[in-house]
């Protein structure tokens, strides 16, 4: 097993890389199917639900807000509805903890019922700017204060209005608050993207009984559809196992297969990606649950080479870029990986352009910063200490890097995985056996 402390691992490089695995639920799909339960008439099973810490907070605000939650068994969630626009006022603030997604979703939620609430989060969440949320809602009807543009956001809820909107930056979370809250108002809203988007919030409301209308780019809803409640099975989320892809992808002689993974077209550009790098993939349909369809992937490595990521291609991976960087870490020295058009990242959890580009030099490769991107050129890799600055990505991508360097790593805020997979360490031990095993 990789040496930890409370908040440190140490993981050592790997003799072999080879095994099958099932990942966590979808963190996107479990957020959602959460909050559609809530607002749905009745009682709602959620099957797979993601054990991550993020989704467990939308789950606690939800239960402030007077949704009746049971845990049935670790990962299967019982939640009973209280009809559309039935929650209730909080009794104190909304913490979100870590989570963007339940920030933002959350707004649109609360954006439409008759109430004051204060939603807020950890000391990164807070850092991170809501303005393109809360502008779309605030022409809806609702009124939000944040200082900045940031949390904690202050929500007067109230009869919203529906609207057509085009987002300035494509996002999946921008979209989806913004047909929450036109679920709950009156009139059509309409969302015109200016480019693709993850679309499990249109499956999940489809799989409740709401009908939308989608012509091209567009995506419209008409307020005031009830939602029926139902059992739901969460697919694997494809953003963890794109860790093990990438440790696949980038191993000689590597060899893994991931059971039961969402394979959602709107979520699978990050395997053309790795494609290009020479990896070997082969996805299995598996069929559809719930209108997310699902499957196997099994994962070699081969030619190994360097790639880019254009503009257009970076909404579409933009939470695998920490994978692909690992990926391009260990490709062999001279290959280059060059991302443009990633702002982005500079406001998730981290700023993860700087962590990236602070870690990855710390262990050897080179990294040329822009302000919305990198250039990683490869080198061989050495034993360091990286801190992952408190982000789950950034500890999962450093580890799967350090498997292939020279020596030891330690990452410093590794504990971060719970945000979206606490037994990733236990996972990495079990397909990348170190030489020095014991």
């Amino acid at each position: 097993m990789p040496g930890m402390s409370a908040d440190a691992v140490t993981v050592r490089p790997a003799t072999a890389v080879a095994g099958t695995i099932s990942v966590p639920g979808d963190k996107s799909v479990s957020h959602r199917y959460a909050m559609l339960a809530a607002l749905a008439d009745g009682v709602s099973t959620i099957e797979h639900y993601s054990p991550g810490a993020d989704c467990a907070a939308t789950l606690a605000c939800l239960r402030a807000l007077g949704a009746r939650i049971r845990h049935r068994a670790p990962d299967v969630v019982e939640v009973e509805g209280r009809g559309l626009r039935g929650l209730q006022a909080p009794a104190g603030t909304l913490d979100a903890a870590n989570s963007g997604t339940t920030m933002r979703l959350m707004a649109g939620v609360l954006a439409a019922h008759p109430f004051r609430c204060v939603l807020t989060g950890d000391s990164s969440l807070v850092k991170r700017p809501m303005r393109r949320v809360i502008e779309p809602l605030t022409r809806m009807g609702a009124t939000i204060d944040a200082s900045d543009g940031r949390p904690p956001l202050v929500i007067h809820g109230g009869t919203l209005r529906g609207i057509s909107f085009t987002p300035d930056i494509p996002s999946a979370q921008v979209k989806s608050a913004v047909l929450l809250a036109g679920l709950q108002g009156t009139g059509r809203t309409a969302i015109l993207e200016p480019a693709r988007t993850r679309d499990h919030t249109e499956r999940a409301l489809d799989a409740f009984g709401v009908e939308l209308k989608r012509d091209g780019s567009a995506i419209a809803i008409e307020g005031g559809q009830s939602l029926r409640a139902r059992p739901l099975q969460v697919p694997g989320d494809i953003s963890s196992a794109t860790f093990w892809i990438a440790l696949a992808a980038a191993t000689p002689g590597a060899d893994i297969e991931i059971h039961g993974v969402g394979l959602n077209p709107t979520r699978t550009a990050v395997l053309d990606v790795l494609r290009r790098v020479g990896a070997s993939i082969e996805t299995i349909a598996g069929g559809t649950r719930d209108g997310e369809p699902v499957g196997s992937i099994r994962v070699r490595a081969a030619e190994r080479r360097g790639f880019s990521l254009q503009p257009e291609e970076v909404p579409a991976v933009i939470d695998e870029i920490p994978a692909l960087a690992a990926v391009a870490a260990l490709l062999p020295a001279g290959e280059t990986m060059e991302v443009d058009g990633a702002g982005e990242l500079r406001v998730k959890e981290s700023d993860r352009i700087a962590g990236l580009a602070r870690g990855f030099r710390a262990m050897g490769a080179e990294v040329e910063e822009f302000p919305d991107g990198f250039r990683l050129t490869a080198r061989p890799l050495i034993g360091a200490t990286v801190d992952a600055l408190g982000d789950h990505r950034l500890a999962m991508a450093f580890a799967i890097a350090a498997t292939g360097a020279r020596g030891p790593t330690t990452i410093t805020g590794a504990s971060a995985v719970a945000v979206s997979y606490p037994a990733f360490f236990d996972e990495l031990d079990r397909l990348a056996v170190s030489g020095d095993r014991r």
